[in-house]
């Protein structure tokens, strides 16, 4: 199962001048229809609309102004909370002053508020999504329907259902010739970039295994009490304020969390795994709610037999480490080392790990991969360059959801049996409104479902 984005193009072929595409840009190579916001006559500014006013939607649209590919302006937001929204409008007016324009009649509160901001854009500007993953094929569809380039944080998907859908939206996007980006900003690293050349050359040899780690404490809100909980809001709302909490929204800690470093080692194999086994557990819980696992280790197995082994802990008093490996024939590599940037990539003479071992280094002071995305988007929009992450980001959702799935259910789980799974978290959220019951209901005690290995082994909960 090799990843069709990445094979047979190296990254110096895919980079574009300063403001280049990183490698793993899907449609490499293709020639698509020009969309172009540049192309309306009254404004060379490409329009922004952010859906999804927390703290990584800010953060985008953050990123979104900082870009030095050409004039961008946020114009329309929108989320459920008002007080998502105006923190997150008073932030952006604050740093970025002349670049926004958003008045109050461009100040969505709702679920139909992604429709009314997006409303407010030309075809070819940029709709940002930032919601709970749960949301992205809703949103995404409308952005399709209204010709609109896209930014969507990761995951894009947390089961089958959402993953077949979003593969759909993925095909439809891509024959309209839209330019789409997903927020694993990793691929834009030119670090990771370089090492990923180093490795195709054979500098390592055969890759034979690969190891990753995201070892913490409690993460966000992956962690919820009954005390934690707004008393003042229904199980709805109260779910998407803490929405790593529960699998219908974000996939949990394991989705939310360990996509990076599995997408990251997937890049560097050049595959994704076939199937996966894993285990996890629930310890020191107390009264917690919520539906994660505090541990979890996964075994993934590639086409060609190789392991990849992914492990995740939210517990304090324990060893810390965010990091991902790759040991070849030859020698080994440091994929990452302390989190998504900088990466500090190295590559060793053998497969001890020492700074006097050390064959290659990447570069210092690397650039932020959280602005490089952006800057490539920007980029491939004004030069009409081919750009769509959305086949791929969906793939690396559905791979980290394989993993999760086995964990939970206590089965081995095979890349094909995820995107069958039939089970669909959060059926007919396209139809929420202010006052809906959540697709997921506490009991009369208040507790949620958690998984069950090897009790309830088809579906998760």
């Amino acid at each position: 199962m090799n990843i069709p984005d990445l094979g047979g193009f190296s990254r110096r072929e895919l980079l574009k001048s300063s403001g280049a595409i990183a490698a793993g840009t899907a449609l490499a190579g293709l020639v698509l229809p020009k969309v172009h916001a540049a192309e309306n006559a009254e404004s060379e500014t490409i329009q922004v609309a952010l859906v999804g006013c927390g703290g990584r939607g800010t953060g985008a649209a953050a990123n979104a102004l900082s870009t030095t590919a050409g004039p961008t302006k946020l114009v329309a937001i929108a989320d459920v909370f008002e007080s998502n929204l105006q923190n997150s409008f008073k932030e952006l007016s604050t740093n970025f002053k002349d670049k926004v324009d958003v008045p109050t009649e461009r100040q969505f509160v709702g679920f139909d508020g992604y429709k009314k901001a997006l409303d407010c854009l030309r075809p070819g500007d940029i709709a940002i999504f930032a919601t709970p993953p749960a949301f992205r094929w809703v949103h995404f569809g409308y952005a399709i329907e209204k010709n609109l380039n896209v930014f969507m944080e990761k995951p894009v998907s947390v089961d089958g259902p959402g993953s077949r859908k979003m593969l759909a939206l993925a095909a439809e996007s891509e024959k309209k010739g839209l330019k789409v980006g997903v927020g694993l900003m990793c691929r834009h690293c030119r670090s990771r970039g370089e090492l990923f050349d180093r490795i195709r050359n054979g500098e390592i040899g055969e890759i034979l295994l690969m190891r990753a780690y995201r070892q913490s404490g409690p993460t966000a809100s992956d962690f919820t009490t009954p005390s934690m909980l707004d008393g003042s809001l229904s199980p709805l709302f109260n779910q998407i304020k803490r929405f790593h909490s529960f699998l219908w929204l974000s996939g949990g800690s394991y989705s939310d969390f360990l996509i990076h470093n599995i997408d990251e080692c997937c890049w560097m194999k050049d595959a994704w795994p076939v199937q996966a086994q894993s285990i996890g557990g629930r310890h020191y819980r107390g009264d917690a709610i919520d539906q994660n696992f505090d541990n979890y280790a996964t075994e993934f197995t590639f086409a060609d037999g190789t392991k990849f082994y992914m492990e995740g802990r939210g517990v304090d008093g324990c060893h810390n480490e965010f990091a991902s490996y790759a040991h070849g024939s030859k020698a080994a590599a440091i994929i990452s080392t302390a989190g998504h940037a900088p990466s500090r990539c190295r590559i060793f003479k053998a497969q001890k790990m020492g700074r006097s071992e050390i064959a290659w280094r990447c570069p210092q002071d690397e650039p932020n991969p959280y602005q490089l995305e952006w800057d490539d988007l920007v980029t491939a929009i004004r030069e009409n360059l081919p750009y769509n992450e959305a086949k791929r980001g969906t793939e690396a959702s559905l791979t980290t959801s394989m993993g999760r799935m086995s964990a939970h259910t206590g089965q081995v789980v095979t890349f094909e049996d995820m995107l069958a799974c039939e089970h669909e978290f959060g059926p007919d959220i396209d139809q929420l409104a202010m006052n809906s019951d959540s697709p997921l209901m506490p009991d009369q005690g208040g507790r949620y479902p958690i998984p069950e290995p090897g009790i309830k082994t088809s579906r998760e909960y």
